[in-house]
């Protein structure tokens, strides 16, 4: 009997959603969630030629209700992610992958944490480059395979309007622990100029990405690695990623496409094996994989923790003039 799955949010993101159920003999998609009726009709004439009788709905209290469904995906804007997440944990789904990021402040991430933890649910957040066949080839064959030796920096730079720490931020943190393979255990910031006030979540859901800092910061990771985070202003030219990192050995230099490895005055331009799939569709794929056979997702609910102590670190660290905070925060921000 294949798993029983509803989306939360039916717009662009919520169709990349679908897509990784597509040609699942262990995964049907009956419902869809939107607030936009429009939407909501869309995205299931989209799918109505892949999944027979997808349920429409406006309200996942009654979804979630009526459904009794084994997995969820959630597309909605960042700042509607807790209630939902919390909600879906305690309706019985068993697996839930989220939008990153995973939430807007560190009350709800708590809440998330314990709604998912104590109802045993298998969890996965949209940090995609965990699933994008250069970064697990890089990860995975090179750093671990030791083509670099013992990773000792590792730096990312972030430019472009979406450089805010809850909209591409999220992604460069997550990416920074990832290459670092480790929990952050301390961090200082400075957050971007206009925003030395700035100490909670005051976006509106990613509509307007100006309404939220960029920073540079600096994350002690738990194994000794040291990580350098420049999110530049919104307006700084220059390649929208850019990641080095530097190992005993050698070298790696990441943009979006191509995987540089260094050692000595040499320089080899990886090549990188093609995936089935990648990305989103990638992530909604393995959450069902996982599902049926065990195991943990790629982006579990730990990792998710991590990012969302990094990005308030920050913003606690430019509320405390700049100093060095401890990580995890235990509440001590917002």
């Amino acid at each position: 009997m294949a798993y029983r799955v509803g989306i939360i949010g039916c717009g662009g993101i919520g169709i990349e959603h679908a897509k990784g159920l597509v040609g699942l003999s262990s995964a049907e998609l009956v419902a869809g969630c939107d607030l936009n009726e429009e939407v909501l009709g869309a995205f299931a004439e989209q799918w109505a030629g892949t999944w027979n009788g997808i349920t429409p709905y406006t309200d996942y209290h009654t979804m979630l209700d009526e459904q009794n469904l084994d997995a969820v995906t959630i597309a909605t804007p960042d700042n509607r992610h807790a209630d939902t997440v919390v909600a879906a944990a305690q309706a019985g789904v068993k697996a839930i992958f989220c939008e990153k990021p995973l939430c807007t402040s560190m009350a709800d991430a708590y809440r998330m944490q314990e709604a998912v933890e104590s109802n045993d649910v298998l969890f996965s957040v949209d940090h995609t480059r965990r699933w994008q066949p250069l970064w697990v080839h890089m990860v995975d064959q090179v750093i671990k395979g030791g083509q670099i030796g013992e990773v000792q920096y590792v730096t990312g730079t972030l430019s472009g309007g979406r450089a805010a720490l809850f909209r591409n931020g999220t992604h460069m943190i997550d990416a920074l622990c990832y290459l670092a393979d480790s929990a952050p255990q301390w961090v200082f910031a400075e957050l971007e100029k206009g925003f030395e006030d700035y100490t909670e979540y005051r976006g509106n859901g990613g509509r307007d990405p100006s309404l939220e800092p960029s920073a540079s910061g600096y994350i002690h990771f738990r194994n000794g690695v040291r990580g350098f985070y420049t999110g530049t202003s919104k307006n700084t030219a220059g390649p929208k990623w850019k990641f080095e990192v530097t190992g005993s050995e050698g070298q790696i230099v990441i943009d979006k496409t191509a995987l540089l490895l260094r050692a000595g005055c040499e320089a080899e331009e990886i090549a990188i094996p093609e995936g089935p799939m990648s990305g989103i569709s990638a992530g909604v794929r393995e959450l069902i994989e996982v599902l049926d056979a065990g195991g943990e997702t790629s982006s579990p609910m730990s990792s998710a923790m991590n990012v969302m102590e990094v990005i308030f670190g920050f913003i606690e660290s430019q509320r405390r003039a700049n100093v060095r905070i401890d990580l995890p925060l235990k509440g001590g921000t917002a």
